[in-house]
C-alpha cells in the first residue's frame, strides 16, 4: 500500500508562507529570551511582530494559492510558541510572580486554553464558516497582553498592588474567551480592492491619526475591543434589530366603508 503522506512530503513545501511562519516562530522565541532578561517591553514588541508575520503568512498562502496541511500544522506550532508560551512567561514574570503558585497556574491556564483553541481550529478547518472564528483567536489574546505591557510602560505605570490583581482577572477572562463558543469576525472577506463606503475612508483616516498621536493607546483599544466584540456583537445586533424593527401592518378593518349597505 502506497504511503501518500510520504509522497506529498517528497513534493516539497511552499517557501514564502513557511518562511513567514518561521519569522513568526523566531519572534516568539526572541520574546522568551527577552523575558528571561527582564526586558518586558522588547518581549511585548516581539509578540506584536510575530502577529504581523502570522497575518502575512496566511495572506500570502491564500493569495498565491499555496495553502497546505503542512503549512497549517507548522503555523499552529509557531503560534503555540509565539502566542502561548511567550505571553504566558511574559505575564507571569511581569505581573504575577509575586502570587507564586497562583500566578504560574494562571499563566499555564492561558497557555493550555490557547493550545486547545489551536487544536479545535485545526480540526474545524473546512467545516465551519470562514467568515467567523469560534472562540477568541490566540494571536488576538496575546495581542491584548502585549499591547497592555506597552501601554503600561509608556502611560499607565500600574503599581505593584493594582497590577497583579488586574492582570490575574484579565488572564482568566482571555482563557475563557479562547475556549468559548463566541463568534469572532475573521475579516477574510474584507478586500481593499473595489469601492468602499465613504465612512470606511473616514474611519481609516481617524485610525491613522490616532496611531500617529498615541499608538500605544490605539493598539490596546483595538485588541481589547476585538476581544469584547464576540461577547457583545450578537446581543447588540439583536437589541438594535428589536428597536428598529418595522411595525407590523395593521390588519384591514372588517367594518364596511361608510355609505355602503350590507344588503345584497
Amino acid at each position: 500500500m502506497k504511503d501518500y503522506r510520504l509522497k506529498d512530503y517528497r513534493r516539497g513545501i511552499y517557501l514564502i508562507p513557511n518562511l513567514l511562519t518561521t519569522g513568526n516562530l523566531f519572534s516568539g522565541f526572541y520574546a522568551v529570551i527577552a523575558v528571561f532578561n527582564a526586558d518586558y517591553l522588547r518581549a511585548a514588541l516581539a509578540i506584536l511582530v510575530a502577529m504581523a508575520f502570522d497575518v502575512l503568512d496566511g495572506k500570502s498562502a491564500r493569495l498565491t494559492k499555496t495553502t497546505s496541511r503542512f503549512g497549517v500544522e507548522y503555523d499552529s506550532l509557531a503560534d503555540a510558541v509565539s502566542f502561548g508560551v511567550a505571553p504566558g512567561l511574559l505575564i507571569y514574570s511581569w505581573a504575577l510572580s509575586s502570587y507564586g503558585r497562583i500566578g504560574w497556574v494562571a499563566a499555564f491556564l492561558f497557555l493550555a486554553c490557547g493550545t486547545l483553541r489551536l487544536a479545535r481550529f485545526n480540526v474545524q478547518v473546512g467545516s465551519v464558516e470562514s467568515k467567523h472564528f469560534v472562540g477568541l483567536p490566540i494571536p488576538a489574546a496575546a495581542g491584548v497582553i502585549a499591547s497592555l505591557v506597552v501601554l503600561d510602560h509608556h502611560i499607565l505605570r500600574m503599581g505593584t498592588e493594582i497590577k497583579p490583581m488586574l492582570i490575574l482577572g484579565l488572564i482568566y477572562a482571555l482563557a475563557f474567551l479562547m475556549v468559548s463558543t463566541f463568534h469572532y469576525r475573521s475579516f477574510k472577506d474584507f478586500h481593499l480592492r473595489g469601492r468602499k463606503p465613504f465612512h470606511v475612508l473616514v474611519s481609516a483616516v481617524l485610525v491613522l491619526i490616532i496611531l500617529a498621536a498615541e499608538p500605544q493607546i490605539l493598539l490596546f483599544v483595538l485588541f481589547a475591543g476585538y476581544a469584547l466584540s464576540g461577547v457583545v456583537e450578537r446581543p447588540a445586533a439583536l437589541f438594535i434589530r428589536k428597536i428598529f424593527k418595522p411595525a407590523a401592518p395593521t390588519p384591514a378593518s372588517s367594518v364596511p366603508p361608510a355609505g355602503r349597505s350590507h344588503d345584497t
